[in-house]
């Protein structure tokens, strides 16, 4: 992790021991062919009007493989997400500052629409 990034996410160590107490919590490592590359957890919920959606809420890639977006894509969680059973919305969030992964995101299809109580970017990406 480079400096400037230090606070932009929770640690791996940090969410691996957030999932052990949340049963929605979807902790997966990212890879990049055969080679483990990062680290993603999501989670999986109904709202009110019956409607499944889920929330990508750590995203990290080793710095060495981060701009490769291309090789890491596939294997991003997002396709896991889109095959779960009923799933029609997924959201994302990051940090203003963080012009990296807003341009990351916008190439999977998340499109801002707003920020959250914290100011975060919250993006949705439609299924």
């Amino acid at each position: 992790m480079r400096p400037q990034q230090k606070d932009l996410v929770a640690s791996n160590l940090y969410s691996i021991a957030q999932s052990k107490f949340d049963p929605n919590a979807y902790p997966r490592a990212v890879y990049a062919g055969k080679e483990l590359v990062g680290f993603l957890m999501y989670n999986v919920w109904e709202t009110k009007e019956k409607i499944r959606e889920a929330s990508i809420y750590r995203f990290m890639i080793d710095v060495k493989h981060q701009g490769r977006a291309t090789a890491v894509r596939r294997r991003a969680g997002v396709d896991e997400i889109k095959a779960t059973p009923g799933v029609k919305k997924v959201s994302i969030g990051y940090m203003l500052e963080n012009a990296v992964a807003k341009q990351f995101y916008a190439s999977f299809g998340f499109v801002e629409v707003g920020r959250d109580e914290d100011g975060e970017i919250e993006a949705e990406l439609t299924l």
